[in-house]
């Protein structure tokens, strides 16, 4: 093995163990921001029906920052590996480089936006009384429209175009390489629009699911993760699309027989 591959090969281990420990840092923060809501409750004795204020957001969007840290660092991994051993053989060859965090940090910023935006619709939800105790979906017309809308979106063009390229790291750095920091921070942000564009929908189903059920937090990370590396991900694609449909279609129908039975 030559001195470059062995640099390399330090350089992966370097990167993947920052990879680890953030998302580490990250879940520890996840679950224990959901003990903490959990503890809050049973002190409470009920749910928490109380107006937020405005200032409530800023919380709001770190608890959800946080979370997409979680639950889309790890599966960004082989495109950050495949960045920073680009990175790296442009450092040994004397020709300009920038550090991976730069590409992360524009990664990581899309899904800041779309925290943005979570905590903003969230907030909505509360004010109108319909969230759940765990900040899921109350209403089951919402919440089936919305297991239906992400179960048809798993089927669309854009979904399979997104996560194309999300599935080749090399084939995307090659196509999109800019240089500079500046570059770096766009390459990432370019990034994390495929990746936003693949996952929006699942991501969204939290709003069903539970903002704060760990256990739906930890299904969707690996379903978007494992979409993101099995040979055969249209089938797993496909797969959760038609329990999606199906599951939307059964919560759609349920309500319209309650709304017939209590007429």
């Amino acid at each position: 093995m030559g001195a470059l591959a062995v640099v390399l090969k330090r350089d992966r281990a370097i990167v993947g163990a920052g990879v680890v420990l953030v998302t580490a840092l990250a879940w520890w923060y996840t679950v224990a921001a959901a003990r903490q809501m959990d503890g809050a409750m049973m002190a409470m004795g009920h749910p928490d029906q109380s107006r937020w204020s405005s200032a409530s957001l800023l919380p709001l969007f770190i608890m959800w920052v946080v979370m997409m840290v979680a639950m889309m660092l790890p599966s960004a991994t082989p495109m950050i590996l495949t960045f920073a051993a680009v990175a790296r053989n442009r450092r040994e060859r004397q020709q300009p480089y920038v550090p991976v965090s730069v590409f992360i940090a524009g990664y990581l910023a899309i899904w800041a936006g779309f925290s943005v935006l979570a905590a903003v619709v969230q907030w909505f939800l509360h004010g109108a009384a319909l969230l759940s105790p765990m900040m899921g979906n109350s209403s089951a017309l919402l919440g089936g429209m919305l297991l239906l809308a992400a179960g048809i979106f798993q089927f669309t063009p854009l979904k399979r175009s997104c996560l194309t390229r999300c599935r080749a790291p090399l084939e995307f750095i090659t196509a999109h390489w800019r240089e500079g920091g500046a570059g770096a921070f766009r390459m990432g942000m370019e990034h994390g629009l495929f990746c936003l564009g693949c996952c929006w929908a699942l991501m969204a189903l939290l709003f069903v699911l539970g903002v704060m059920n760990l256990l739906w937090i930890a299904i969707l990370t690996i379903l978007v993760g494992l979409e993101k590396i099995l040979p055969q991900r249209r089938y797993l694609s496909r797969g959760a699309g038609v329990l999606l449909v199906f599951w939307g279609l059964w919560v759609l129908g349920d309500a319209w027989v309650s709304h017939l039975g209590g007429r």
